[in-house]
């Protein structure tokens, strides 16, 4: 079987980082106590998954075949006829995101926009208001990565696949020609995860470990226990 690239190196590299930042955030949310200094790294993690849905959704509009929205299948007809068909067997293959993996994308993808903007709003000033919202948006986030992964094990033995690998590498097996792509855009991947690491970098910058306190767009966010207001409040 021929292998044949559909998948260029940014959108590999975001699957890749965004799943990175969502479980460093939630790992984080889930063992450590929000109380410690620590717990700002969750919020730090958050920030950055959010940079890097907004640099997926311009390149979901620019990119190359499969990695533009335009190219998922997000009919509700395709997602049934696929659900049914890994019940029954149906063999039938798709170049980029089949039905399940586009809506999970699209559902992650929006979970992670709505967790950075409760979390902004938390931060300002307004955490009794949003944390429930926030909490239940994570761990709606959570079953849908389970889910997804469930989907990929299982489409895998079913269709005889290893979809998961065409992450890696960017390819996948007996794509008609049409459905290929001709370059896997290498210079805008190593752009893409430059941009990751300078926003980290501004983060890290501008963020008080004493504090927990972090200066962001113009505002000041509160992103951890203010060690020194604990002490004087001791005091």
């Amino acid at each position: 079987m021929r292998q044949q690239l559909v998948y260029d190196l940014p959108t590999r590299l975001f699957h890749w980082i965004f799943a990175g930042f969502f479980l460093t955030a939630f790992i984080i949310a889930k063992t450590v106590d929000d109380e410690s200094l620590l717990f700002s790294y969750h919020s730090l993690a958050g920030l950055m998954l959010g940079f890097t849905v907004i640099l997926r959704i311009i390149w979901g509009m620019v990119g190359t075949k499969h990695a533009r929205f335009t190219g998922f299948a997000l009919r509700p007809t395709d997602l049934i006829k696929y659900m049914k068909g890994i019940l029954s067997g149906d063999k039938t293959r798709w170049a980029g995101h089949n039905p399940a993996s586009s809506w999970a994308a699209i559902v992650m993808m929006l979970l992670a926009l709505s967790l950075g903007t409760t979390g902004y709003l938390m931060s300002t000033g307004g955490k009794e208001t949003f944390e429930d919202i926030h909490e239940i948006l994570a761990n709606t986030f959570i079953v849908v990565v389970v889910m997804h992964v469930a989907g990929v094990i299982l489409h895998t033995i079913r269709h005889r696949e290893a979809i998961g690998l065409s992450m890696l590498d960017g390819k996948k097996a007996d794509v008609p020609i049409e459905n290929t792509i001709l370059s896997s855009r290498s210079a805008i991947g190593i752009l893409f995860l430059g941009l990751t690491v300078a926003f980290g970098i501004h983060l890290y910058n501008n963020f008080d470990t004493n504090s927990g306190n972090l200066k962001f767009m113009g505002a000041n966010l509160q992103l951890g226990e203010d060690e020194v207001e604990v002490e004087n409040d001791d005091d």
